[in-house]
């Protein structure tokens, strides 16, 4: 997505890669051996990439909106002794249903955290969707001390293929100390992997970083796992992934950043790391959110791209829907710069821009058809609901 629509176009891919992008007719008395075909009143785009999402809660339903974001990780969390049986059971099924739902929209690849990671990833890795596997780490309170052994989980290789990669995500401010979150940003570094956390996803973060007080106080609370050695920290979540070497860090997600105040975007903007923010439009209607800063972003340089969230939280896994709800939200913002968020920026933000994102030679042969109109395609695809007519992924067709 990051030149102009060819009309009368072709893509010209071997192997899962592709070679060559231009006019149909060239290409085709160029490459006279090359099998043809033809999708008349179709436009082929990049496969539609997801950065946020959770394909662990894909059985789940969102509901009716919660009084606040802490009842509503009350209605998910268990209550009571945990059991293993019913969550792998659930996991099994959630991930197989995430997956179909993604490549019935057009999404090919997805940046996903994986709670469960040795139940999650064993299903997705042989494919067909591309997954950046963040596997989630909490460790704060009295839960500080499981620390290493969730980092290994997290970072655990032996389900990595090509369809897989291994990532790591510390999950958020009010449930990973500042330490954890540290150790977590080391092993990134050292090990050249992506990187994901929530952040400034609601106003509660501050108050529970600075003295431990509010909804985020009370879950803990409710949990009976709280001890008063965690450290506070003045100055807010977006400061806070500052000080842990976050915004240093090249590969770097952030989930969400609902709230961000001027000096907290000038920080985002000049980080050394040029971080990506993911933002979740229906997800951040369904919590009734303030508005999101996401065109302040764009304008400042921030890369910025869309996610589903999940399930639990949005209607579907529908990516184009996000971008129709961010057109009615920013009349003015170019079609283009839209489908650029779920296609360029959405493989930035899950570090895969070298493989996907853009139709050109030497990326992964993945792409997604739309029947659309002649003048304005682009635009027609936001301005109806329809469904993609073909998916493909390494240039096999899928859907």
């Amino acid at each position: 997505m990051d030149g102009p629509l060819i009309r009368d176009g072709a893509i010209l891919f071997q192997g899962g890669t592709i070679l060559d992008v231009g006019i149909a007719h060239t290409l085709s008395q160029q490459n006279p051996d090359a099998e043809i075909t033809d999708r008349p009143g179709d436009i082929i785009l990049p496969g539609l990439i997801n950065a946020h999402t959770h394909l662990e809660l894909s059985e789940f339903t969102c509901g009716s909106p919660p009084s606040g974001f802490v009842d509503w990780i009350k209605r998910l969390v268990p209550r009571g002794q945990v059991n293993l049986q019913s969550i792998q059971e659930s996991v099994s099924r959630s991930v197989p249903i995430g997956v179909s739902r993604c490549l019935r929209f057009g999404v090919t690849a997805v940046g996903d955290i994986s709670r469960q990671c040795m139940i999650s990833r064993p299903l997705l890795q042989t494919g067909p969707l591309h997954v950046v596997s963040y596997g989630e780490v909490q460790a704060m309170a009295q839960r500080r001390g499981v620390l290493e052994e969730r980092l290994a989980v997290a970072t655990d290789s032996t389900f990595a293929s090509q369809f897989l990669r291994i990532a790591v995500s510390p999950h958020a401010p009010y449930s990973v100390e500042l330490d954890a979150y540290r150790r977590c940003v080391e092993l990134a570094q050292s090990q050249s992997l992506p990187i994901a956390t929530h952040l400034a996803e609601t106003l509660d973060e501050a108050p529970f970083l600075a003295n431990h007080s509010g909804p985020f106080r009370d879950l803990w609370d409710t949990l009976g796992a709280w001890d008063e050695r965690v450290p506070t920290f003045d100055g807010g979540p977006i400061r806070f992934a500052r000080e842990v070497g976050l915004l240093d860090y090249g590969r770097t997600l952030l989930a969400h950043v609902n709230y961000c105040d001027d000096d907290e975007m000038r920080l985002l903007a000049e980080a050394r790391g040029r971080p990506s923010v993911v933002y979740c439009p229906r997800t951040h209607r369904y919590f009734g959110h303030s508005p999101h800063r996401f065109r302040e972003m764009l304008e400042r340089g921030i890369n910025v791209a869309i996610g589903t969230d999940s399930c639990a939280s949005s209607p579907d896994l529908n990516l184009v829907d996000e971008i129709r709800l961010v057109r009615k939200i920013a009349t003015d913002i170019p079609a283009i710069e839209l489908w650029k968020m779920i296609t360029s920026h959405g493989a930035r933000a899950i570090d895969m821009q070298d493989q996907l994102g853009l139709l050109r030679a030497g990326m992964a042969a993945d792409f997604v058809a739309f029947k659309a109109s002649s003048e304005n395609p682009l635009e027609s695809i936001l301005d109806q609901y329809i469904l993609p007519e073909k998916v493909w992924i390494g240039g096999e067709p899928i859907a």
